[in-house]
């Protein structure tokens, strides 16, 4: 099972710099990265994203990785590389994301024991108490505590059978796969910690990002939109237009 192949997709949207640290870091910090793809899915207006993963790629003599050019839109992103890939495992993750060392073998040990589709437990790249808190908290199974910061695994044959990323809906695709493999009883957290940017808290302020993040969840559990939720979504939390 520890030879199955990892397919690792990479949304991006101007990204060039979070690349340029990213990919030598996945390659440094994997057991076996003979057996993975890379798969970059770029949405930037320009191609400097795209041009960048190239030569970063190129530079480590990665064999086995693809830049594509996709439709603005992390879900359309993500599925569309999920079509070209060819692993046994898809591993989804975010440019600014730095997954632990031996992620790869944690992964395949983990879909070996049975778990299909997962995460890791998370710290943000800062001291601030709430970020720490938050992060000591993605230890435990509970949905509320998944996000797409996170990562996440699952074999290619369940991503087909759960019909993969809803491309249809602007944003909340994370949560909306999340929410069909917890349905499924199929989701695993491991054991391990992966690190992400805090970018975005700092640029708008950590309470007053919460509260919109807050904001969003009370709206949807009340019944909005996702239309709604997104036109709040890209007036308060969004910094880049990525999704």
């Amino acid at each position: 099972m520890l030879d199955m192949t990892i397919s690792i997709i990479i949304p991006t949207f101007n990204e060039e710099a979070s690349l340029s640290r990213l990919l030598p870091l996945l390659y440094k910090r994997a057991t076996f990265p003979t057996t993975l793809e890379i798969i970059i899915a770029d949405a930037s207006p320009d191609d400097k994203t795209r041009l960048a993963a190239k030569e970063v790629l190129t530079k480590l003599e990665v064999k086995n990785f693809k830049v594509i050019e996709v439709a603005k839109g992390r879900g359309k992103q993500m599925h569309e590389a999920s079509k070209i890939a060819t692993g046994d495992i898809l591993y989804f993750l975010h440019a600014d994301s730095y997954p632990p060392r031996r992620y790869d073998y944690f992964i395949k040990q983990a879909v070996k024991n049975g778990h299909e589709a997962g995460c890791f437990r998370m710290r943000f790249r800062s001291n601030h108490w709430w970020l720490v808190l938050i992060g000591w908290f993605t230890r435990f199974s509970w949905k509320v505590s998944r996000g797409g910061d996170q990562s996440q695994f699952i074999t290619r044959v369940l991503y087909n059978n759960v019909g993969g990323y809803n491309t249809e809906i602007p944003f909340f695709e994370d949560y909306d796969l999340i929410h069909k493999l917890y349905a499924l009883e199929k989701y695993h957290v491991i054991p391990e910690m992966l690190s992400t940017s805090a970018r975005r808290y700092r640029a708008v302020g950590v309470y007053k990002l919460q509260w919109f993040f807050l904001t969003i969840y009370w709206k949807k559990y009340r019944g909005a939109s996702i239309d709604e939720l997104y036109v709040y979504y890209k007036k308060w939390c969004d910094l880049n237009a990525a999704r």
